[in-house]
Protein backbone atom coordinates (compact mmCIF):
# COMPACT_ATOMS: atom_id res chain seq x y z
CA UNK A 1 0.00 0.00 0.00
CA UNK A 2 1.33 3.53 -1.37
CA UNK A 3 1.43 6.01 1.70
CA UNK A 4 -0.75 8.36 0.04
CA UNK A 5 -3.55 5.46 -0.96
CA UNK A 6 -6.26 5.35 1.87
CA UNK A 7 -5.91 1.69 3.55
CA UNK A 8 -10.15 1.80 3.78
CA UNK A 9 -10.13 2.63 -0.18
CA UNK A 10 -7.94 -0.36 -1.28
CA UNK A 11 -9.03 -2.42 -4.39
CA UNK A 12 -7.87 -5.92 -2.37
CA UNK A 13 -10.57 -4.18 0.14
CA UNK A 14 -13.06 -3.54 -2.56
CA UNK A 15 -12.63 -6.79 -3.55
CA UNK A 16 -13.50 -8.95 -0.44
CA UNK A 17 -16.15 -6.13 0.66
CA UNK A 18 -18.02 -7.90 -2.63
CA UNK A 19 -17.64 -11.06 -0.47
CA UNK A 20 -19.20 -9.50 2.79
CA UNK A 21 -22.62 -11.86 2.10
CA UNK A 22 -20.91 -14.81 1.36
CA UNK A 23 -18.49 -14.86 4.51
CA UNK A 24 -21.91 -14.28 6.39
CA UNK A 25 -23.86 -17.18 4.95
CA UNK A 26 -20.77 -19.20 5.42
CA UNK A 27 -21.02 -18.16 9.33
CA UNK A 28 -24.74 -19.10 9.49
CA UNK A 29 -24.37 -22.33 7.94
CA UNK A 30 -21.54 -23.63 10.62
CA UNK A 31 -24.02 -21.73 13.22
CA UNK A 32 -27.01 -23.96 12.05
CA UNK A 33 -24.79 -27.30 10.93
CA UNK A 34 -25.03 -30.53 12.64
CA UNK A 35 -22.30 -32.60 14.54
CA UNK A 36 -19.12 -32.78 12.07
CA UNK A 37 -16.37 -35.31 14.06
CA UNK A 38 -13.83 -34.04 11.85
CA UNK A 39 -14.22 -30.41 12.84
CA UNK A 40 -16.27 -30.30 16.26
CA UNK A 41 -14.26 -28.84 19.42
CA UNK A 42 -16.53 -29.52 22.56
CA UNK A 43 -19.35 -29.49 20.72
CA UNK A 44 -19.29 -26.70 18.73
CA UNK A 45 -18.73 -26.96 14.81
CA UNK A 46 -15.45 -25.58 13.77
CA UNK A 47 -14.41 -22.47 15.88
CA UNK A 48 -11.18 -21.90 14.29
CA UNK A 49 -12.83 -21.11 11.13
CA UNK A 50 -15.62 -19.35 13.02
CA UNK A 51 -13.01 -16.62 14.68
CA UNK A 52 -11.48 -16.47 11.61
CA UNK A 53 -14.75 -15.68 9.78
CA UNK A 54 -15.31 -12.92 12.53
CA UNK A 55 -11.92 -11.26 11.96
CA UNK A 56 -12.40 -10.87 8.46
CA UNK A 57 -16.02 -9.33 8.97
CA UNK A 58 -14.61 -6.98 11.60
CA UNK A 59 -11.56 -5.53 8.92
CA UNK A 60 -14.36 -5.13 6.59
CA UNK A 61 -17.16 -3.46 8.42
CA UNK A 62 -14.38 -0.78 10.32
CA UNK A 63 -15.97 2.47 8.37
CA UNK A 64 -18.10 1.12 6.40
CA UNK A 65 -21.71 1.40 7.00
CA UNK A 66 -22.86 -0.71 4.43
CA UNK A 67 -20.94 -3.66 4.82
CA UNK A 68 -21.66 -3.39 8.97
CA UNK A 69 -25.33 -3.38 8.28
CA UNK A 70 -25.13 -6.84 6.34
CA UNK A 71 -23.18 -7.98 8.92
CA UNK A 72 -25.49 -6.82 12.06
CA UNK A 73 -27.82 -10.15 11.81
CA UNK A 74 -25.73 -12.80 11.74
CA UNK A 75 -23.41 -11.03 14.56
CA UNK A 76 -26.87 -11.07 16.52
CA UNK A 77 -27.48 -14.82 15.92
CA UNK A 78 -23.28 -15.79 17.04
CA UNK A 79 -23.73 -13.31 20.30
CA UNK A 80 -27.00 -15.17 21.05
CA UNK A 81 -27.05 -19.15 20.09
CA UNK A 82 -23.31 -19.43 20.92
CA UNK A 83 -22.46 -22.16 24.01
CA UNK A 84 -21.37 -20.31 26.70
CA UNK A 85 -20.25 -23.72 28.88
CA UNK A 86 -16.86 -24.21 26.96
CA UNK A 87 -13.85 -22.15 25.77
CA UNK A 88 -14.79 -22.92 22.30
CA UNK A 89 -17.84 -20.78 23.06
CA UNK A 90 -15.97 -18.36 24.78
CA UNK A 91 -13.66 -17.86 22.05
CA UNK A 92 -15.84 -17.20 19.36
CA UNK A 93 -18.34 -14.97 21.77
CA UNK A 94 -15.14 -13.05 22.67
CA UNK A 95 -14.20 -12.40 18.61
CA UNK A 96 -17.61 -11.67 18.21
CA UNK A 97 -18.03 -8.91 21.13
CA UNK A 98 -14.64 -7.63 19.69
CA UNK A 99 -16.60 -7.40 16.20
CA UNK A 100 -19.72 -5.89 17.16
CA UNK A 101 -17.77 -3.31 18.82
CA UNK A 102 -15.39 -2.40 15.74
CA UNK A 103 -17.92 -2.15 13.07
CA UNK A 104 -20.87 0.44 12.59
CA UNK A 105 -23.14 -1.52 14.47
CA UNK A 106 -26.67 -0.30 16.25
CA UNK A 107 -27.00 0.15 19.88
CA UNK A 108 -28.98 -3.00 20.35
CA UNK A 109 -25.97 -5.18 19.27
CA UNK A 110 -23.57 -3.08 21.38
CA UNK A 111 -25.81 -3.45 24.29
CA UNK A 112 -26.13 -7.45 23.65
CA UNK A 113 -22.07 -7.35 23.48
CA UNK A 114 -21.58 -5.51 26.47
CA UNK A 115 -24.23 -7.91 28.10
CA UNK A 116 -21.44 -11.10 27.24
CA UNK A 117 -18.96 -9.36 28.54
CA UNK A 118 -20.88 -9.16 31.69
CA UNK A 119 -21.09 -12.67 31.77
CA UNK A 120 -17.33 -13.14 31.06
CA UNK A 121 -17.32 -11.59 34.78
CA UNK A 122 -19.02 -14.05 36.62
CA UNK A 123 -16.97 -16.63 35.09
CA UNK A 124 -14.36 -18.27 37.53
CA UNK A 125 -11.64 -18.45 35.54
CA UNK A 126 -9.24 -15.84 35.73
CA UNK A 127 -7.98 -14.93 32.25
CA UNK A 128 -11.65 -14.90 30.83
CA UNK A 129 -12.76 -11.84 33.69
CA UNK A 130 -9.37 -10.37 33.00
CA UNK A 131 -10.15 -10.34 29.12
CA UNK A 132 -13.62 -8.88 29.95
CA UNK A 133 -12.69 -6.25 31.85
CA UNK A 134 -9.96 -5.00 29.46
CA UNK A 135 -12.21 -5.19 26.51
CA UNK A 136 -15.24 -2.94 28.66
CA UNK A 137 -12.44 -0.40 29.82
CA UNK A 138 -11.90 -0.32 25.71
CA UNK A 139 -14.98 0.26 24.87
CA UNK A 140 -16.44 2.88 27.04
CA UNK A 141 -12.90 4.84 26.10
CA UNK A 142 -13.18 4.68 22.53
CA UNK A 143 -17.58 5.27 22.74
CA UNK A 144 -16.70 8.16 24.92
CA UNK A 145 -13.92 9.96 22.16
CA UNK A 146 -16.23 9.09 19.43
CA UNK A 147 -19.09 11.07 21.19
CA UNK A 148 -16.24 14.15 21.86
CA UNK A 149 -15.57 14.08 18.23
CA UNK A 150 -19.08 13.68 16.88
CA UNK A 151 -20.08 16.51 19.52
CA UNK A 152 -22.55 14.29 20.88
CA UNK A 153 -24.34 15.24 23.71
CA UNK A 154 -26.20 12.50 25.88
CA UNK A 155 -29.89 13.26 27.19
CA UNK A 156 -31.70 10.90 29.18
CA UNK A 157 -33.72 9.38 26.14
CA UNK A 158 -30.51 8.70 24.26
CA UNK A 159 -28.88 6.86 27.50
CA UNK A 160 -31.44 4.24 27.60
CA UNK A 161 -29.83 1.81 25.06
CA UNK A 162 -26.14 2.66 25.07
CA UNK A 163 -23.24 0.71 25.64
CA UNK A 164 -22.49 2.83 28.68
CA UNK A 165 -26.07 2.47 30.14
CA UNK A 166 -25.88 -1.46 29.96
CA UNK A 167 -22.33 -1.07 31.51
CA UNK A 168 -24.13 0.59 34.64
CA UNK A 169 -26.41 -2.04 35.48
CA UNK A 170 -23.33 -4.68 35.45
CA UNK A 171 -21.68 -1.93 37.89
CA UNK A 172 -22.28 -3.78 40.70
CA UNK A 173 -20.39 -7.45 39.40
CA UNK A 174 -17.54 -4.72 38.20
CA UNK A 175 -16.83 -3.14 41.95
CA UNK A 176 -16.81 -6.63 43.36
CA UNK A 177 -13.67 -7.52 41.26
CA UNK A 178 -11.81 -4.82 43.22
CA UNK A 179 -12.29 -8.05 45.85
CA UNK A 180 -10.00 -10.16 43.96
CA UNK A 181 -7.39 -11.55 45.17
CA UNK A 182 -5.56 -11.28 41.38
CA UNK A 183 -4.12 -8.30 41.39
CA UNK A 184 -4.31 -7.91 37.98
CA UNK A 185 -7.86 -8.09 37.91
CA UNK A 186 -8.15 -5.41 40.81
CA UNK A 187 -6.38 -2.90 38.44
CA UNK A 188 -8.46 -3.67 35.35
CA UNK A 189 -11.66 -3.28 37.62
CA UNK A 190 -10.32 0.43 38.70
CA UNK A 191 -9.91 1.47 35.46
CA UNK A 192 -13.23 0.26 34.36
CA UNK A 193 -14.86 2.21 37.99
CA UNK A 194 -13.11 5.39 36.64
CA UNK A 195 -14.75 5.36 33.17
CA UNK A 196 -17.82 4.36 35.08
CA UNK A 197 -18.13 7.38 37.29
CA UNK A 198 -20.84 10.04 36.39
CA UNK A 199 -23.23 12.58 38.36
CA UNK A 200 -25.81 10.02 39.55
CA UNK A 201 -22.98 7.46 41.04
CA UNK A 202 -20.17 9.31 41.68
CA UNK A 203 -20.79 9.10 45.71
CA UNK A 204 -20.99 5.16 45.74
CA UNK A 205 -18.32 4.76 43.04
CA UNK A 206 -15.85 7.37 45.15
CA UNK A 207 -16.65 5.22 48.46
CA UNK A 208 -15.46 1.90 46.68
CA UNK A 209 -12.41 3.22 46.00
CA UNK A 210 -11.44 5.01 49.45
CA UNK A 211 -12.39 1.21 50.23
CA UNK A 212 -9.73 0.06 47.80
CA UNK A 213 -7.47 2.62 48.57
CA UNK A 214 -7.10 0.68 52.06
CA UNK A 215 -6.07 -2.83 50.35
CA UNK A 216 -4.08 -1.47 47.68
CA UNK A 217 -0.23 -1.87 47.57
CA UNK A 218 1.64 1.14 48.53
CA UNK A 219 3.20 1.61 44.92
CA UNK A 220 -0.54 2.00 43.65
CA UNK A 221 -1.77 4.79 45.90
CA UNK A 222 -0.58 7.66 44.44
CA UNK A 223 -1.91 6.86 41.00
CA UNK A 224 -5.50 6.09 42.94
CA UNK A 225 -5.33 9.31 44.94
CA UNK A 226 -4.60 11.20 41.65
CA UNK A 227 -7.88 9.27 39.91
CA UNK A 228 -9.77 10.74 43.22
CA UNK A 229 -9.33 14.13 42.98
CA UNK A 230 -10.01 14.04 39.28
CA UNK A 231 -12.67 12.32 39.79
CA UNK A 232 -14.11 14.83 42.51
CA UNK A 233 -12.95 17.66 40.79
CA UNK A 234 -15.39 16.70 37.76
CA UNK A 235 -18.60 15.50 39.70
CA UNK A 236 -18.46 16.54 43.28
CA UNK A 237 -21.83 16.89 43.98
CA UNK A 238 -21.25 20.07 46.90
CA UNK A 239 -18.65 21.50 48.27
CA UNK A 240 -18.46 19.45 51.57
CA UNK A 241 -18.58 16.54 49.92
CA UNK A 242 -15.21 17.44 47.66
CA UNK A 243 -13.83 18.39 51.30
CA UNK A 244 -14.53 15.88 52.89
CA UNK A 245 -13.52 12.79 49.96
CA UNK A 246 -10.22 14.68 50.00
CA UNK A 247 -9.72 15.19 53.35
CA UNK A 248 -10.65 10.99 53.58
CA UNK A 249 -7.82 10.23 51.09
CA UNK A 250 -5.09 11.92 53.01
CA UNK A 251 -6.16 10.63 55.93
CA UNK A 252 -5.45 7.39 54.37
CA UNK A 253 -3.00 7.83 52.05
CA UNK A 254 -1.10 11.09 53.00
CA UNK A 255 2.29 9.67 52.75
CA UNK A 256 1.55 8.77 48.97
CA UNK A 257 -0.61 11.66 47.74
CA UNK A 258 1.00 13.73 45.49
CA UNK A 259 1.35 17.62 45.77
CA UNK A 260 -1.20 18.12 42.88
CA UNK A 261 -3.85 16.41 45.28
CA UNK A 262 -2.53 18.36 48.60
CA UNK A 263 -2.84 21.60 46.70
CA UNK A 264 -6.02 21.01 45.62
CA UNK A 265 -6.97 20.15 49.09
CA UNK A 266 -5.92 23.37 50.00
CA UNK A 267 -7.44 25.24 47.32
CA UNK A 268 -10.95 24.17 47.66
CA UNK A 269 -11.08 24.41 50.96
CA UNK A 270 -9.69 28.37 50.87
CA UNK A 271 -12.15 28.71 48.36
CA UNK A 272 -14.97 27.35 50.19
CA UNK A 273 -18.22 29.41 52.38
CA UNK A 274 -16.93 29.40 56.14
CA UNK A 275 -19.62 26.53 57.43
CA UNK A 276 -16.81 24.41 55.29
CA UNK A 277 -13.69 26.01 56.67
CA UNK A 278 -15.25 25.19 60.40
CA UNK A 279 -16.10 21.36 58.99
CA UNK A 280 -12.97 21.07 57.57
CA UNK A 281 -10.73 22.30 60.41
CA UNK A 282 -12.70 20.14 62.86
CA UNK A 283 -12.46 17.04 60.86
CA UNK A 284 -8.36 17.51 59.90
CA UNK A 285 -7.49 18.64 63.79
CA UNK A 286 -9.96 14.96 64.53
CA UNK A 287 -7.56 12.89 61.98
CA UNK A 288 -4.57 14.40 63.20
CA UNK A 289 -4.72 13.52 66.13
CA UNK A 290 -5.61 9.89 65.00
CA UNK A 291 -2.58 9.93 63.17
CA UNK A 292 0.65 8.32 64.02
CA UNK A 293 2.91 10.97 62.08
CA UNK A 294 2.89 8.96 58.89
CA UNK A 295 0.50 10.43 56.85
CA UNK A 296 2.50 13.85 55.65
CA UNK A 297 0.15 15.20 53.23
CA UNK A 298 -2.30 15.02 56.07
CA UNK A 299 -0.61 16.62 58.21
CA UNK A 300 1.08 19.38 55.89
CA UNK A 301 -2.68 20.39 54.59
CA UNK A 302 -4.42 19.83 58.15
CA UNK A 303 -1.53 22.33 60.02
CA UNK A 304 -2.07 24.92 57.33
CA UNK A 305 -5.93 24.72 57.75
CA UNK A 306 -5.64 24.84 62.10
CA UNK A 307 -3.31 27.88 61.14
CA UNK A 308 -5.86 29.52 58.85
CA UNK A 309 -8.89 28.85 60.23
CA UNK A 310 -8.32 27.74 64.30
CA UNK A 311 -10.42 30.39 65.59
CA UNK A 312 -13.36 28.23 64.33
CA UNK A 313 -11.86 25.54 66.30
CA UNK A 314 -12.95 27.42 69.42
CA UNK A 315 -17.00 26.83 68.28
CA UNK A 316 -18.78 24.01 68.29
CA UNK A 317 -19.82 22.96 64.88
CA UNK A 318 -22.82 20.63 63.58
CA UNK A 319 -23.57 19.01 60.12
CA UNK A 320 -25.89 16.89 58.31
CA UNK A 321 -23.70 14.11 55.82
CA UNK A 322 -24.75 14.39 52.64
CA UNK A 323 -26.74 11.02 51.62
CA UNK A 324 -25.19 8.60 49.55
CA UNK A 325 -27.93 7.05 47.99
CA UNK A 326 -27.15 4.08 49.69
CA UNK A 327 -27.95 4.36 52.97
CA UNK A 328 -30.79 3.27 55.00
CA UNK A 329 -33.13 5.31 57.64
CA UNK A 330 -32.70 8.52 58.51
CA UNK A 331 -29.50 11.05 58.25
CA UNK A 332 -28.13 12.03 61.76
CA UNK A 333 -26.57 15.38 62.29
CA UNK A 334 -22.87 15.42 63.24
CA UNK A 335 -21.34 17.67 66.11
CA UNK A 336 -17.85 18.52 67.07
CA UNK A 337 -17.59 19.89 70.08
CA UNK A 338 -15.67 23.61 70.52
CA UNK A 339 -11.85 23.18 71.85
CA UNK A 340 -9.89 25.34 73.98
CA UNK A 341 -6.91 27.19 72.65
CA UNK A 342 -3.95 25.07 74.24
CA UNK A 343 -5.17 21.77 73.49
CA UNK A 344 -5.33 22.99 69.65
CA UNK A 345 -1.76 24.28 70.35
CA UNK A 346 -0.34 21.11 71.91
CA UNK A 347 -1.96 18.94 68.71
CA UNK A 348 0.43 20.83 66.73
CA UNK A 349 3.23 20.95 68.92
CA UNK A 350 3.11 17.07 68.89
CA UNK A 351 2.71 16.63 65.91
CA UNK A 352 6.74 18.84 65.11
CA UNK A 353 8.22 16.69 67.72
CA UNK A 354 8.20 13.46 66.66
CA UNK A 355 11.75 12.78 65.62
CA UNK A 356 10.16 11.04 62.16
CA UNK A 357 8.45 15.13 61.50
CA UNK A 358 10.28 16.06 58.30
CA UNK A 359 11.30 19.99 58.41
CA UNK A 360 8.63 21.44 55.73
CA UNK A 361 5.82 20.13 58.40
CA UNK A 362 7.61 22.03 61.23
CA UNK A 363 7.96 25.18 59.07
CA UNK A 364 4.02 25.30 58.61
CA UNK A 365 3.52 24.13 61.62
CA UNK A 366 6.50 27.77 62.43
CA UNK A 367 3.70 29.57 60.78
CA UNK A 368 0.46 28.14 62.01
CA UNK A 369 1.90 29.67 65.14
CA UNK A 370 2.30 33.09 63.77
CA UNK A 371 -1.30 32.72 62.18
CA UNK A 372 -2.83 31.72 65.73
CA UNK A 373 -1.18 34.27 67.70
CA UNK A 374 -3.39 36.56 65.79
CA UNK A 375 -6.80 34.54 65.31
CA UNK A 376 -6.64 33.55 69.49
CA UNK A 377 -5.62 37.28 70.49
CA UNK A 378 -9.15 37.85 72.07
CA UNK A 379 -9.80 34.14 73.57
CA UNK A 380 -8.19 35.28 76.89
CA UNK A 381 -6.53 31.71 77.34
CA UNK A 382 -3.12 33.22 78.57
CA UNK A 383 -1.50 30.12 78.69
CA UNK A 384 -1.83 29.69 74.92
CA UNK A 385 -0.72 32.96 73.79
CA UNK A 386 2.51 32.41 76.65
CA UNK A 387 3.12 28.69 74.77
CA UNK A 388 3.09 30.26 70.84
CA UNK A 389 5.54 33.10 71.69
CA UNK A 390 7.78 30.27 73.53
CA UNK A 391 7.21 28.21 70.06
CA UNK A 392 8.26 30.76 68.46
CA UNK A 393 11.37 31.91 70.10
CA UNK A 394 12.49 28.26 70.49
CA UNK A 395 13.11 27.92 66.83
CA UNK A 396 15.41 30.90 66.42
CA UNK A 397 18.04 28.45 67.29
CA UNK A 398 16.95 25.54 65.19
CA UNK A 399 19.55 23.30 62.79
CA UNK A 400 17.53 24.50 59.89
CA UNK A 401 18.23 28.07 58.51
CA UNK A 402 14.93 28.76 57.25
CA UNK A 403 13.35 27.74 60.26
CA UNK A 404 15.76 30.43 62.11
CA UNK A 405 14.96 33.24 59.67
CA UNK A 406 11.47 32.91 59.60
CA UNK A 407 11.20 32.52 63.74
CA UNK A 408 13.01 35.82 63.63
CA UNK A 409 10.86 37.55 61.01
CA UNK A 410 7.61 35.92 63.07
CA UNK A 411 8.64 36.75 66.26
CA UNK A 412 9.51 40.47 65.66
CA UNK A 413 5.68 40.59 63.86
CA UNK A 414 4.00 39.14 66.78
CA UNK A 415 5.78 41.40 69.33
CA UNK A 416 4.62 44.67 66.73
CA UNK A 417 1.56 43.62 66.69
CA UNK A 418 0.98 43.95 70.54
CA UNK A 419 2.73 47.59 70.55
CA UNK A 420 6.52 46.08 71.41
CA UNK A 421 9.86 46.00 69.52
CA UNK A 422 12.87 43.35 69.67
CA UNK A 423 15.95 44.32 70.61
CA UNK A 424 17.64 45.56 67.31
CA UNK A 425 20.53 42.96 65.68
CA UNK A 426 23.96 44.11 66.79
CA UNK A 427 27.08 43.43 64.69
CA UNK A 428 30.16 44.58 65.99
CA UNK A 429 32.17 46.73 63.71
CA UNK A 430 36.43 46.84 63.83
CA UNK A 431 37.90 46.42 67.66
CA UNK A 432 38.80 49.85 68.16
CA UNK A 433 35.18 51.04 67.32
CA UNK A 434 33.28 52.45 70.31
CA UNK A 435 29.75 51.63 68.38
CA UNK A 436 28.04 49.24 66.75
CA UNK A 437 25.54 48.81 63.75
CA UNK A 438 22.41 48.14 64.20
CA UNK A 439 19.87 46.96 62.17
CA UNK A 440 15.86 47.86 62.92
CA UNK A 441 14.13 44.74 61.43
CA UNK A 442 11.03 46.97 60.37
CA UNK A 443 12.98 48.62 58.01
CA UNK A 444 14.64 51.23 59.62
CA UNK A 445 17.82 50.94 58.64
CA UNK A 446 21.41 51.15 59.63
CA UNK A 447 21.74 53.41 62.64
CA UNK A 448 24.66 53.36 64.78
CA UNK A 449 24.20 54.09 68.33
CA UNK A 450 26.78 53.65 71.31
CA UNK A 451 27.00 49.83 72.50
CA UNK A 452 24.72 50.54 75.29
CA UNK A 453 21.98 47.10 75.95
CA UNK A 454 18.55 48.29 74.41
CA UNK A 455 15.82 45.96 75.42
CA UNK A 456 13.47 46.99 72.77
CA UNK A 457 10.73 49.74 73.07
CA UNK A 458 7.48 51.08 71.98
CA UNK A 459 7.18 50.94 67.75
CA UNK A 460 4.32 53.49 66.08
CA UNK A 461 0.68 52.95 65.13
CA UNK A 462 1.63 52.23 61.59
CA UNK A 463 3.84 49.50 62.28
CA UNK A 464 0.93 47.76 64.70
CA UNK A 465 -1.46 47.75 62.41
CA UNK A 466 1.29 46.61 59.54
CA UNK A 467 1.99 43.86 61.64
CA UNK A 468 -1.55 42.71 62.63
CA UNK A 469 -2.32 43.14 58.84
CA UNK A 470 0.14 40.79 57.69
CA UNK A 471 -0.67 37.71 60.41
CA UNK A 472 -4.13 38.53 59.16
CA UNK A 473 -2.99 37.81 55.81
CA UNK A 474 -0.15 35.41 55.73
CA UNK A 475 -0.88 34.17 52.13
CA UNK A 476 -1.04 30.28 51.47
CA UNK A 477 2.04 28.59 50.35
CA UNK A 478 3.01 29.19 46.66
CA UNK A 479 3.27 25.43 45.37
CA UNK A 480 5.18 26.60 42.40
CA UNK A 481 7.70 28.16 44.92
CA UNK A 482 7.77 25.15 47.40
CA UNK A 483 8.25 22.77 44.50
CA UNK A 484 11.60 24.14 43.04
CA UNK A 485 12.85 24.25 46.37
CA UNK A 486 12.16 20.80 47.13
CA UNK A 487 13.34 19.53 44.17
CA UNK A 488 16.54 21.33 44.83
CA UNK A 489 16.86 20.12 48.32
CA UNK A 490 16.17 16.55 47.34
CA UNK A 491 19.20 16.95 44.74
CA UNK A 492 21.58 18.08 47.05
CA UNK A 493 20.65 15.84 50.00
CA UNK A 494 20.67 12.48 48.14
CA UNK A 495 16.27 12.70 49.02
CA UNK A 496 16.37 13.63 52.71
CA UNK A 497 15.30 17.46 52.13
CA UNK A 498 16.06 19.49 55.49
CA UNK A 499 15.07 22.85 54.57
CA UNK A 500 12.85 22.73 52.20
CA UNK A 501 10.71 26.46 52.65
CA UNK A 502 6.92 25.53 52.69
CA UNK A 503 6.38 29.17 53.70
CA UNK A 504 5.94 32.47 52.13
CA UNK A 505 6.98 35.60 53.56
CA UNK A 506 4.38 37.48 54.72
CA UNK A 507 3.48 40.68 53.15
Amino acid sequence: IEEEEDPFDTDCRKAFLRLVPTLTKMLRNLLGSGYSMEHEVSGISDPFLQVQLLTLLRLLGTNNEQASEEMNDVLAQVASNTETSKNAGNAILYECVLTIMGVESEDGLRVLAVNILGRFLLNRDNNIRYVALNTLAKCIVEQKQNEREDGFVATEGSEANNAMSALQRHRTTVVDCLKDPDVSIRQRALELIYHLVNQDNVQQLAAELLNYLVLCPREHRSDICTRILKVVDRFSPDDRWRVDTLITTLTIAGREASQEVQSATTVYISRAPSDIHAFATHKLLKAIRDDDGTQTGLLAVGIWCIGEYGDLLLQPHTYTPTSDGVSNGDITSITFMQLDPSSIVNTVEHVTLRGSCPYYIKERALTAYAKLNNRFEGSGDEAAMSKLQSLLQGEAGSRSLELQLRACEYNALVSASKGMKLPPIKKPTAPAAPATTEIDLFGGGDVVTPAVEDNGGAVTESVIAAAKEALARMPVVDIKILQKRMAADDFLHGGDSESGSSMSKPV
